[in-house]
């Protein structure tokens, strides 16, 4: 218990040391880590059941040939894919927000340390120090999160192609 709470003490510090950008920051990241596992969660299981209905579907079929054939099959994957892909333009946006609040929290803490010497008229650096470290720990966090959200979602995007050709492969056509 004492761990937990010194734990929590610490990152409350850090939240606190950050200012309110970082916590923007991390919502941002939260609700994007929400998003990632949802979509891993449906890569591994919820995707198997709709690859296996589509299958099934396909393989009772006695035409595989015609021109009708070929559309259903068509629409069969373009319904995969839009399932593989559902979030990930959205979970995109959130990657490329990070930064961009990471930013917004360097010139907010930079708008306090300009603050702070046309205040005190001189360039301590011990009261320009909380300014200085709302400037560059948003930064950091942005990035954090903005580099682990950029490797989910290129592998989301890989798996998404790679099992929509692995179903065009399964959905047999006679010409």
């Amino acid at each position: 218990m004492l761990a937990f709470w010194e734990m929590f003490e610490a990152v409350r510090g850090f939240m606190e040391t950050g200012g309110q950008v970082l916590t923007l920051i991390a919502g941002l990241i939260f609700i994007m880590w929400i998003v990632i596992l949802e979509r891993i969660g449906f890569a591994f299981n919820g995707y198997k059941r709709v690859e296996k209905q589509i299958v099934s579907a396909w393989n009772k079929r006695d035409d595989h040939s015609s021109w009708e054939a070929h559309q259903i099959r068509e629409a069969q994957v373009s319904r995969a894919s839009i399932k593989l892909n559902q979030h990930i333009a959205f979970l995109g946006a959130l990657v490329a927000l990070c930064p961009l609040l990471g930013l917004l929290g360097t010139v907010t803490g930079m708008i306090e340390v300009f603050d702070v010497m046309a205040i005190s008229g001189s360039g301590s650096a011990r009261s320009m120090a909380s300014g200085v470290s709302k400037a560059t720990i948003p930064t950091m966090a942005g990035m954090v999160g903005a580099l682990s959200g950029i490797f989910a979602l290129t592998w989301l995007q890989r798996n998404a192609k790679r099992q929509v050709e692995l179903l065009e492969d399964h959905l047999e056509v006679h010409r």
